[in-house]
């Protein structure tokens, strides 16, 4: 590679990068610039498009279900993120000492990561069930009455929060336990031999150590979040009463049952908007981190 000089490397290096090119063109890149221009025109599939300038966003932009279903997409990152985060970091901390079957516990912790959303939510939808679920039916063996779960519009988004932390954990888990292990031993030998107690030793050493990670999880799952909607599909369809209408279910909706081509696509790019400037701050708040290390 490094012999070859000229329009013979650009070849070359074309060459290899074609296969991966011509998938994030035909699969990404074509699709997204499609649907904003879809996004200029009213569409329903069925007759031809007729151009209507910024009145999708317009009209995105000022309709309430917007604003609403921001909002629940907004209480669902606030719930999984903490969530996903602290249930991870324990397990990674309990994963990164040496004990018997640690790498079977490893595994098994991640399976639910490599598990159809679709499996992993009907079995939660199963778990919770109001008249014959396990957990409701664990609260009777006590005396207490459980709520109805998904299908209360007080508890259907916690309903979803639980399964899609329970799904991730593991996911969480492996990255943060690599941060772990990227921790010098000698940096923990220096603040034992100080007499830093365990607990100083995690709040001084540990956490400021794993902030790279830590940023990257976030970022990760933070997007995720804002994308939320398979469990949802499966578990509450938005329902009830749309407790769960999330951003990416209200374009569904609105391409699918609606017929709103248009409007949708104008709501996904708000949605990518959102999402682009989250993102370019987490970034630029990661990079000011690691710099400071």
């Amino acid at each position: 590679m490094n012999s070859l000089r000229g329009p013979r490397k650009a070849l070359l290096l074309g060459f290899l990068l074609a296969p991966s090119l011509i998938l994030l063109l035909a699969f990404v890149i074509g699709p997204m610039f499609g649907s904003l221009w879809i996004s200029f025109h009213d569409w329903n599939l069925l007759k031809p498009m007729s151009w209507v300038g910024l009145e999708n966003f317009q009209a995105v932009l000022t309709s309430p279900d917007t604003w609403r279903a921001f909002r629940d997409t907004l209480f669902y990152v606030v719930g999984y993120l903490p969530l996903v985060y602290a249930g991870g970091l324990l397990i990674a901390l309990g994963l990164n000492r040496a004990m018997r079957g640690r790498n079977l516990l490893r595994g098994v912790y991640f399976l639910p990561v490599v598990t159809s959303w679709v499996v992993v939510a009907l079995v939660w939808k199963w778990i919770l069930n109001p008249s014959n679920g396990v957990v409701n039916g664990v609260l009777g063996w006590f005396g207490l009455d459980g709520p109805g779960w998904w299908t209360d519009p007080t508890w259907a988004m916690p309903s979803v929060i639980l399964a899609s932390a329970w799904k991730d954990l593991g996911f969480v888990m492996v990255i943060l336990l690599a941060g772990l292990q990227a921790i010098p031993a000698d940096v923990y030998e220096a603040a034992q031999v100080d007499g830093a107690s365990a607990w100083r030793r995690f709040r001084h050493v540990t956490f400021p150590l794993l902030a790279p990670a830590s940023l990257f999880v976030v970022m990760i799952s933070l997007i995720n979040g804002f994308q939320v909607f398979d469990q949802v599909f499966v578990m509450t369809g938005g329902g009830p009463a749309g407790a769960t209408q999330t951003v990416v279910g209200a374009v569904y909706d609105n391409s699918f049952r609606y017929g709103k081509i248009g409007y949708a696509s104008a709501l996904s790019w708000v949605l990518f908007v959102v999402i682009l400037v989250i993102s370019v701050i987490q970034s630029r708040v990661q990079r000011k981190v690691v710099e400071n290390r």
